[in-house]
This record gives structure tokens, sequence and C-alpha cells, in this order.
């Protein structure tokens, strides 16, 4: 059964679209696709329809909002921020309507109720005139069937799907990829509308939520073939000047350190962070810290990564330090009695080891009343050491047993352990993350309330010290070493979860730098205040991972990828790989030129001969040999005078607003006479 939503009302003023059947549709059943139907809706001025489970219980008043119920909220908040804000001053990192824009009417938002994308519903929804559609249930099975269903209604489709097992993904995009070359042959020159993409917001979000909890550190922004590198440093002393790095590309809020202040969100105003400043900006403002970019290079081999499995377990996880030394002991006993042996009866010392180990043995025959005594002194010592190796022995064969048997089981944090992470939830984030940390090689303790979680085999695989128990209970942070931990992140799925932990930790030590997941953005800001009231001299963030990973599934639909996001306070920076011929603000401009501040800059460009280059940017080279990959020739010290040609790539650093006006399709306007 399908149910259509009327028009929602208080609409921001967009341009016109294109003829009707070209939307975007958005099918999920959480906070990611509202997020996505808001992106693609008031960023990329995508007329968008928004597929959401049915409403089971409309009659019950205490239920929790539903999922349209929600949507159509969010819907009506952005619409009221942006006419609030102005035609020419919109919100989301600046995105509004531009003059042009201003007396056009903007075609409704439609939200369809269905409890499962199949073929009625799609059809009735459109799928068949659809330029993309995304599939983003928190079911990996449900998105499957859907994409398959999708591609055989409408071959042309360009597919975005969310799945958390990366490796079913690839094999997934080449079979849809496939189907439509099937279905369609004609399809071979438009392979950039038919794609299909596969993303996970856990792998989108992790690294930005684990750079978030490590103090000082730098944001790494790494799509396999390309790494980029950007450092948030703190505002120059007296007399100092700041590195500028290769280039600025934002500049903090100058109310972060303010507990009263709107910590960098859209209400900051000119005292939020500012993205891609140009160079008067920067120059004029005193006392702001800033994100500068520090490096641009070609990622080698991941030589960081722990190894996740081996062939045999080491000898220190089998047996015990105390069985090592006590094994070791009896081994130096059997040695100083061959050596003494040696030395007391002139024997070889070949053939004195040889009747020491009879001896400890209890194999050798018993010295005769004419052997010296000093014979019969180490014979005795011999089989006294040969008691003692018994037990060691039985000792030895039951803890290999029990280790073996246990080799699968959890680790208890040490007691000294001082300095880690302590991470709650291994959820799909939360597992993302920990694997995140461990491969830049920081210690972590995992606090997870379910033994039966998903990241939990992955926590016993890294041997990652974790803790079994609800972190609000009293004890369970205190068996994770909080009170020494360097940091805490907070990430399981419920808000008031993570913010009861974060209250808790901060009650045991006031001075922990936190970072917690929340989804709602004024609720967020709330908690931010709060906590920057109660204890002004810690560190607080809080990310929403829907924030962070829908710019990538948005940008997706629109038949590009994003090499990664990081975010500056509450705003997020995007960094893709473009070419330049499909974009008449880049073609023909210097590198200087091309340069909008605010939305877009050039950071870098892909030398390599366009007949030789990969497919993507961020795909993966092939080794060579001698285990390296070949060099990218990417150049990221471009000149400013630099002309760029149509066949260039370049790297572009952009705000959500920025890219958006990249990658906008042309519209059809029409207008009327009066």
């Amino acid at each position: 059964m399908l149910g259509f939503v009327s028009p929602l009302p208080q609409q921001p003023q967009r341009p016109p679209h294109p003829p009707a059947h070209r939307h975007m549709m958005v099918c999920g059943d959480d906070a990611l696709a509202r997020r996505l139907a808001v992106e693609l809706r008031y960023v990329y001025g995508e007329r968008v329809t928004l597929l959401v489970p049915p409403d089971r219980e409309s009659g019950r008043p205490d239920l929790p909002p539903t999922q349209r119920a929600r949507a159509a909220a969010l819907f009506g908040r952005m619409s009221a921020a942006i006419n609030r804000a102005g035609a020419a001053n919109g919100t989301l990192d600046g995105v509004g309507a531009s003059d042009s824009d201003t007396n056009a009417q903007v075609d409704p938002v439609t939200i369809v109720e269905a409890a499962e994308p199949s073929d009625d519903v799609l059809t009735g929804a459109g799928i068949e005139h659809a330029a993309a559609l995304a599939l983003v249930y928190d079911d990996d099975d449900r998105n499957i069937r859907a994409a398959l269903t999708a591609r055989r209604l409408n071959p042309r489709l360009r597919l975005v799907i969310r799945l958390y097992n990366r490796k079913l993904g690839q094999h997934l995009e080449t079979l849809l990829d496939q189907a439509a070359a099937v279905a369609a042959p004609g399809l071979a020159g438009t392979a950039l509308d038919t794609s299909t993409t596969v993303l996970s917001d856990a792998d989108t979000a992790a690294p930005a939520l684990a750079a978030t909890a490590l103090t000082g550190s730098s944001k790494i922004v790494q799509a396999e073939g390309i790494l980029l590198r950007a450092a948030e440093r703190l505002p120059p002393r007296p007399g100092e000047t700041p590195d500028p790095g290769l280039c600025t590309l934002a500049l903090l809020s100058s109310t972060r350190t303010d507990p009263a202040g709107a910590e960098g969100s859209d209400s900051s105003g000119s005292d939020g962070p500012r993205l891609l400043p140009d160079e008067a900006s920067v120059a004029a403002a005193h006392g702001r810290g800033t994100v500068v970019l520090e490096t641009v290079v070609q990622a080698g081999r991941d030589r960081t990564a722990p190894r996740m499995g081996g062939r045999g377990a080491p000898l220190s996880q089998v047996f015990s330090r105390r069985l090592r030394w006590s094994a070791a002991g009896v081994a130096a006993s059997v040695v100083a009695l061959a050596i003494a042996s040696v030395v007391t009866t002139q024997d070889s010392p070949l053939h004195a080891a040889y009747l020491t180990l009879l001896d400890l043995l209890a194999m050798g025959d018993p010295a005769e009343d004419s052997a010296p005594d000093a014979r019969k002194v180490i014979q005795l010592l011999a089989g006294l050491a040969g008691l003692l190796l018994l037990p060691l022995l039985v000792a030895a064969v039951l803890e290999a047993f029990g280790t073996l048997r246990t080799a699968s089981a959890l680790r208890r944090p040490p007691r000294g352990l001082s300095g880690h992470v302590v991470l709650l939830g291994l959820g799909k984030v939360g597992t993302r993350v920990l694997v995140r940390l461990r491969e830049l090689g920081i210690p972590v303790v995992v606090v997870e309330n379910d033994p039966d979680a998903r990241g939990i085999p992955v926590a016993r695989l890294l041997h990652v010290p974790t803790v079994v128990g609800d972190a609000t209970q009293e004890g369970v942070l205190e068996a994770a070493k909080i009170g020494r931990a360097r940091a805490l992140l907070a990430l399981t799925s419920n808000d008031t979860t993570n913010l009861e932990a974060t209250l808790y930790a901060r009650s045991i030590k006031p001075e922990l730098r936190v970072a917690l997941r929340l989804y709602d953005d004024e609720f967020a800001t709330a908690v931010h205040r709060t906590l920057r009231t109660a204890h002004p001299q810690a560190v607080t963030r809080s990310r929403s991972v829907t924030h962070l990973s829908a710019p990538s599934f948005a940008v997706a639909m629109m038949g590009r990828q994003i090499l990664g996001a990081v975010p500056v306070e509450r705003k997020v920076m995007l960094f893709a790989a473009l070419e330049v011929g499909d974009h008449p603000q880049l073609e023909g401009h210097t590198v200087a030129q091309a340069f909008r501040a605010g939305a877009w800059r050039v950071i870098a460009m892909d030398t390599t001969p366009p007949g030789d280059r990969l497919p993507d940017l961020a795909a993966v080279p092939p080794y060579g040999p001698d285990g390296t990959r070949p060099a990218s020739g990417l150049v990221w010290d471009l000149h400013p005078g630099y002309v760029l040609r149509a066949e260039d790539r370049v790297v572009i650093a952009a705000t959500r607003r920025g890219l958006a006006e990249l990658l906008r399709r042309p519209r059809v306007v029409t207008r009327t006479q009066g």
C-alpha cells in the first residue's frame, strides 16, 4: 500500500527542474535515508522521492515519531532554516538559492510509505524514469534484493547501495553492471549514468571518528590510491608566525573555547568555522585556529595495519610467563649438572650431558659403590630435577590445552594499561573505528553490552581487551581503566546511553577527552554547551555518522565519488577527484582563478597520461614485483598560473555547496511572458 504525502509547507525557492520523470529516489528505514534526502533536496536541488516503512501504530500517541513524521519534521526544519537565512545566504555550509533562483517555484518532496521496495512499490514511485536510486536500509539482504529488482525494472538507473560487507559489495557492483549491459547493450557509452556504487556509512565515517579521539592528530583522508593529511593547528601566540602548510583549508570557530558559544554550528554566524577561506580572510583572522593541508601523497602498502590472522599463536600466548620461567629454571639446572659432571669426573661433555639426561628421566643405572662421590651426588640432583620436570610437563600440557580451547576468548584489560582509548559499542560503526584505531597503532579497550555483537569476533581476532557490560553501570568503565585513558569514544546507537556514559566517565576523570555519537543536531549542540560549561578544560566533540556519510551517498547519486570527508567542528569538508573537461568552472582557468573561496579549491592534479589512468583515482593500483605500487603522477605543488585543460584530472577540496554547484545537472528553465 502506498501513502503519498502532500507537498510540504514553507518550501524554499529553488530553480526549476528538468521534466518530472528525472527525479532521485531514496529507500531506507533510518536516519541516513532522511539525511540523504535532505542532502539531495537542499544541497543539490534535486526532486526527491523518499520511501520509508509505514506507520502501523498511527493511532497510538504514546509511541515515538514514525519514519514519515521524522522525515517531514526534518524537511520542515530545513525549509524554515533556509527561508530564515534568506534566498542569498542559506545554511548547510552556505547552501541556498542563487539570485536567479529567487522567484522560481520548487517542486514538492514526496514521501512514500511502503513496507518493502517491491516491483509494484518501485513502479508506482516512478522507478522507470528515475535518474538514480539509493538503497540505504540497515539490512544488507533487503538492499541486495531491492537492487536486483530495481536493475531489472530500469537498466539505465544509477544505483547507490549501502552494504556493510565490503567484499560482497565488490562482487555486487560487477554483477549489477553486467546485468545492465546485458539488458541494454547500448549503455556502453553512458557508463557514468548507469553505474553501481556500493558504500558503507561505517567506512565513510570511521576515519573522522577515529581522528576525533586523538589529541593533536592529523585528519587523514585515505582512499586506497590517494592519501591526504590535514592538521588542526592552534592559534599562534604573539610574535609567532603560523605555518600555512600547503594551503589553509579552514578557519576554526572563534567561539570554540567559549562555553556559551555555538561550537561551530550554523548558528555561530561570522564566528563559526569558515571553510576554504581566501588569503585575505586568513590574514585577518586573529586568534583563530586553522586546518591546513600538510601532504597529498600516493598511499603505499599499508604496513601499520595489524595482522588479522596468522599461521600460529606465539609462544607467549600459549604458555604463561610463570610456566616459561619454570621451564627455563629446569633447563638451567640440567646444564649446570652437565657442567659439574664434566668438571668432577673428567668425562667428555657429550657423554656427561647424555648421562645427566638419563638420570633426569630416571632411565640410567644407579652409580656403583666404586663410582666417585661426585657422580653419586650429581645423579641424586639429576633425579631431583627429574621430579620437578614431571609436574612441569603436566602443567605445560594442561595450559596449552586450555589456551587452545580459549584462543577465541576475549582479553581482559591489563593491570598497568594507560594512555588508551575506551571505545563504547561494537556495532557497524564501532567495529570500523576499532579497526582504524588499531591500524594507527592506538591501544584500545572496548566496552560492549551484547556478547554477541557484530564486532566481538573482530575484537577477539585483534586481541583487543574487551569488557562485556553496560557502560552506564557502576564498575564497567572502571574495569576498562577509564581513569587512565586518553579518550572516550561513545559510539553506541543510543544517544541516551552515549550521553550517560560520557557524564559518568567525566565524573571519574573530569579532563577526559570525549567524542560521542549523537544524531539530532539541536540535542548535540545543547549537550556540547552543557559539557563545555561543566568541564571547560576538557575537549568534547559530538559527531553524527549520517552527517559525515550522507555527502558521499549524495555525490555517488550524482555519478561521482568522494575520496573522503573531514569534519571541521560541525561542518564537513569534502575531497573529490574530477575531470576538468566536465566542469566549465575549471576548464580554461588557472589554478588561482579556479579557486572560489568558500566553495572549492584545486589542491592536486593527476599527471598520469589519460590512457594509463585508472578509471577511478581511489581505485587500488596493482602492486609490482617489488611490493610497491607504481607512481600515480599526483602533483600537489601546482603553480597558481597553470591553466587547467579539459583532459586534466584534479583533486579538489570543496564544501557541500561548492561540490553541489560543480556537479549540479543542467536545468531547463521555463520563463513565462508577463
